[in-house]
C-alpha cells in the first residue's frame, strides 16, 4: 500500500510539475504617449502671458489661439507660418506686427531669448494642433471680424 501511495505521489508530482507553454498574443498599438515638445515649450514659455484661462479684461497678451488664427489663414503654409512667427521673434516692433489690435492693447512683446529650434517646435505644434481657447474667445473674435476691426496691419509688398 505504501508503494502504491508513493507511486501515486510521484506520478502526481511529475505530471503537476510539467511546464505548460501557453502562447500569448498581444497587439501593441502604434500610439505614442509622448507629448509634442512644442506643447511642452508653450506650457512653460508662452502661457505665462498668453494664457487661455485668464479673463478677457485681465490679460497680459492675447491667447495663443488668437496668435494661431492671425498667423495661419486658410492659405498659409506651415513653412510660411513658421517663418512669420520667427520674423516676429527676431524683430518684435510695432511696424513688424501682424496683430495690430493686440499691440495697441498690450504693447509690443519684449524680445525673448528662445532658440530658433525651440521656436520652430512651438510653431510646428501651433500650426498642426488644436489650441486651448478661452470661453469668451470665439464670440469676441467673431464680433471683431464683423466690425471690420483691423486685426492686423496690411503690408504692401
Amino acid at each position: 500500500m505504501k508503494t502504491l501511495i508513493s507511486l501515486l505521489f510521484i506520478f502526481v508530482f511529475l505530471v503537476g510539475c510539467q511546464q505548460k507553454t501557453k502562447t500569448f498574443y498581444s497587439v501593441k498599438a502604434n500610439v505614442s504617449n509622448e507629448v509634442h515638445p512644442g506643447k511642452k515649450l508653450i506650457e512653460t514659455q508662452c502661457v505665462i502671458c498668453h494664457s487661455a484661462t485668464a479673463s478677457h479684461d485681465n490679460r497680459l497678451a492675447p491667447p495663443m489661439i488668437a496668435v494661431k488664427k492671425r498667423y495661419a489663414s486658410s492659405n498659409t503654409t506651415k513653412k510660411q507660418f513658421i517663418k512669420d512667427i520667427q520674423n516676429w521673434f527676431d524683430n518684435p516692433v510695432e511696424d513688424n506686427a501682424k496683430m495690430y489690435g493686440a499691440v495697441k492693447r498690450f504693447g509690443v512683446m519684449p524680445k525673448l531669448a528662445i532658440t530658433k529650434e525651440n521656436l520652430n517646435l512651438i510653431s510646428d505644434y501651433l500650426y498642426d494642433n488644436d489650441i486651448d481657447q478661452p470661453e469668451w474667445f470665439e464670440k469676441h473674435y467673431n464680433e471683431e471680424k464683423r466690425k471690420g476691426f483691423p486685426m492686423h496691419k496690411l503690408k504692401q509688398s
